[in-house]
C-alpha cells in the first residue's frame, strides 16, 4: 500500500483541531463527504481508528493523539517548503506572515509596515492580529512581536525594550468631570478596563488593590475598543504611552503613575535567519520598534 500523502494528514489535523467533520471541511474549503473519505483513507492506510463519534462531535483516539506531533512536524515542513518555493526565484519577493497583539497590530505596526512595503514592493505581508501566542515552531507565523519573552527552543528572539502603560483621558472628559489629583480620586470617575479577560491586568495593583472588573464602569476585552472608549471621552483608561502620544486630545492622568511596563520582543524560527524576505522585515521591525519605544519616554 502506498504511503499516505500529506493531504490526508492535513485533513486529520483539521479534524483533530476542530472536533468535527463539518468544521474541518469549512476550514479546508472542502465538502464534508470529501473530508470524510480522506479520513477513512488515512485510517485504512495506517490500520488504526483515529476518531470515535460522540454526541459532542468526533473524539480523537489514543492513536490519533500519538501521531499528532509528527503530523504537525510535517505541516511545519510543508509550510516552510511553500514559502521557500514562493521566494526561490527572487528573495525580495514572496510573503512574510507576522503575528502581534491586537493593540500592536491596530495602533503601532501599520505605519512601520507601510514604510517597509514602500521599500520592498515585491513582499506581501500577512498580519495575524491576535492576543493568542501563535506557535512559530509550527510555522503559524514567520515573525512575532510579543510582550512576553519567548520560551520555545529553536527561536531567535530579541528584546527591543519596554513600553510603559499610563492612565489617560480625553481633555473634554476631564473638563466635564475634573482632573483626579491622585488615585483616591479615581473612584469618582468612569474607568475603562477589562470585562472577563484579565491576562494583561494580572500583577498590576491599582490604588493599593489588585485589579478586578468591578473597578471598571466601562468594560470590554477588546483592546482597540478600550483605546477608542478613552479617546472618545467615555472615561479614564490605561494606554501605552507611545500610542497615547499620537492623539493630542488625550491627557496623561497622574503623570507620575506607571501602571506597568510591557517588554517588547521580536522572534522568529532559527531556520528563517537566512531567508532574505523574513530577515528584511525582522531587521526593519527591530529598528522601528526601538524608535517607537524611544518615543514612549
Amino acid at each position: 500500500m502506498a504511503e499516505p500523502d500529506w493531504q490526508l494528514y492535513r485533513a486529520y489535523l483539521a479534524v483533530v483541531r476542530t472536533g468535527s467533520l463539518s468544521a474541518a471541511a469549512r476550514a479546508l474549503g472542502l465538502t464534508q463527504p470529501t473530508l470524510g473519505r480522506q479520513i477513512a483513507e488515512l485510517e485504512q492506510a495506517l490500520g488504526l481508528p483515529l476518531f470515535a463519534r460522540s454526541p459532542h462531535g468526533l473524539i480523537a483516539t489514543d492513536a490519533a493523539r500519538t501521531i499528532r506531533p509528527h503530523a504537525e512536524a510535517m505541516e511545519a515542513s510543508a509550510k516552510a517548503l511553500e514559502r521557500a518555493a514562493a521566494g526561490a526565484a527572487d528573495q525580495d519577493r514572496g510573503t512574510v506572515r507576522l503575528t502581534a497583539s491586537v493593540a500592536m497590530s491596530g495602533e503601532v505596526l501599520p505605519a512601520m509596515l507601510a514604510d517597509f512595503m514602500d521599500r520592498h514592493r515585491g513582499i506581501a505581508i500577512e498580519l495575524l492580529s491576535s492576543n493568542t501566542i501563535e506557535d512559530l515552531l509550527r510555522r503559524d507565523a514567520d515573525l512575532a512581536v510579543r510582550t512576553t519573552r519567548p520560551t520555545q527552543a529553536a527561536l531567535v528572539a530579541k528584546r527591543i525594550g519596554a513600553v510603559p502603560l499610563g492612565l489617560y483621558a480625553h481633555r473634554d472628559y476631564l473638563a466635564r468631570r475634573g482632573v483626579p489629583a491622585g488615585l483616591d480620586d479615581i473612584a469618582n470617575h468612569i474607568v475603562v478596563g477589562f470585562d472577563r479577560d484579565d491576562s494583561i491586568a494580572r500583577g498590576i495593583t491599582f490604588a493599593g488593590r489588585k485589579l478586578t472588573r468591578e473597578l471598571f464602569q466601562f468594560r470590554t476585552d477588546a483592546d482597540l475598543v478600550q483605546i477608542a472608549a478613552v479617546r472618545d471621552g467615555i472615561g479614564i483608561g490605561g494606554i501605552q504611552t507611545g500610542i497615547a502620544k499620537r492623539y493630542p486630545e488625550l491627557v496623561r492622568v497622574i503623570p507620575a503613575l506607571v501602571l506597568t511596563e510591557f517588554d517588547i520582543w521580536l522572534a522568529m524560527h532559527e531556520d528563517l535567519r537566512h531567508d532574505r524576505r523574513v530577515r528584511l522585515l525582522y531587521d526593519h521591525l527591530a529598528d522601528a520598534l526601538a524608535a517607537y519605544i524611544a518615543s514612549c519616554a
